[in-house]
């Protein structure tokens, strides 16, 4: 039995839109291509009377079409483009694509693409300004110390001497400036927000995550419970790999499709635990990794990324901050002191 009494898909565009409909009781799809606006959209959706499902597939403007929509429908699904990228057969069109999606919509085929309307955004919007700045300037580095380079010059071991060299460097120099006091900027509205937020203070308390990392994490994670397991959690880390079994037979294993963000946070947070004097719980298990069980550093740090990941799943679905225990012991040890 149908949940809804419509089904709608949208395949936006800069300059129109495509919607596909669908009803409970025909298979008949009608589709219409008219010029993009949200207020046009809005109008539409709210002439359908019963219940509404509408889809629409990631975008860049996807977000604020999730926020623009979705309280003018019943569910609002933002789906897995190249999920759907699979099941495509045919002439490609707006209007085809959205009758696709009305399809997959009604017959529960969708992969949701996780979407939240609250404070978060604001994070993630700050993040992803964060990391394009720091691209910037390690990009407006490297091109003044290539430049020395090129005249045989160690970056900060002498000066340059051709006019226009220096012309360029003066110019690089306070793109540098404005770069650094830009990431100030930044780096100060994390503070602020790392004060202000309960999970940011939960996650600056595990050990290799500071601020930035805090923000990157709780911008991404939003809601620890759309994880039902460890394992699903680690996989959109993109911290372990999936086999590839067919025919009773192993092809290996893959790595998920994952948040690279989210991989570079723990994998940098496993380097900062493991240092000596950080965290003793962390540095033993590393240690024993290499000594007891032979895993050479890359793996033994790996784990260590992992145990930080489980840590951090754990600590925002608990609500409580970390408590380091310094005297971390090999399981055998642990059993016997139990008994």
């Amino acid at each position: 039995m149908d949940r809804f009494d419509h089904y709608v898909a949208v395949d936006w565009a800069q300059r129109n839109m495509a919607i596909a409909r669908m009803t409970a009781r025909s298979g008949k799809i009608t589709t219409v291509d008219v010029p993009a606006s949200v207020k046009d959209l809005q109008v539409y959706l709210g002439e359908l009377h019963g219940k509404v499902a509408l889809t629409l597939e990631e975008s860049t403007a996807s977000q604020w079409l999730y926020t623009e929509l979705k309280s003018h429908v019943h569910e609002l699904i933002v789906c897995d483009p190249y999920r759907n990228h699979l099941l495509k057969e045919g002439a490609k069109t707006d209007k085809a694509d959205a009758e696709k999606l009305v399809r997959l919509l009604r017959g529960g085929l969708l992969k949701p693409v996780f979407h939240s309307g609250d404070e978060f955004i604001y994070m993630r919007k700050l993040v992803s300004g964060y990391i394009d700045l720091v691209k910037s300037g390690v990009r407006l580095k490297n091109q003044r110390a290539a430049l020395f380079r090129a005249n045989g010059i160690a970056p900060g071991k002498g000066e340059l001497e051709q006019p226009a060299e220096l012309f360029v460097v003066d110019g690089l120099e306070r793109g540098i400036a404005s770069y650094q006091e830009e990431k100030l900027r930044y780096e100060s509205e994390f503070s602020r927000l790392c004060k202000k937020h309960k999970m940011l203070r939960l996650l600056v308390s595990i050990p290799g995550i500071a601020e930035i990392g805090a923000m990157k994490v709780a911008s991404r994670i939003v809601d620890p419970h759309r994880f039902p397991t460890k394992g699903a959690f680690l996989s959109y880390c993109g911290l372990i790999r999936l086999d590839q079994i067919s025919g009773g037979r192993s092809y290996g294993t893959r790595t998920s499709r994952h948040c690279p963000m989210l991989k570079e946070v723990f994998k940098t947070a496993a380097l900062t635990a493991t240092v000596d004097g950080v965290n003793h719980s962390f540095r033993h298990f590393y240690q024993y990794l290499m000594r007891e069980k032979g895993y050479p550093e890359h793996q033994a740090r790996h784990a260590v990324a992992r145990r930080v990941a489980v840590l951090t799943w754990g600590v925002i679905k608990s609500g409580k901050p970390f408590k380091p225990n310094p005297e971390w012991r090999p399981p055998s040890q642990a059993k016997r002191t139990r008994s």
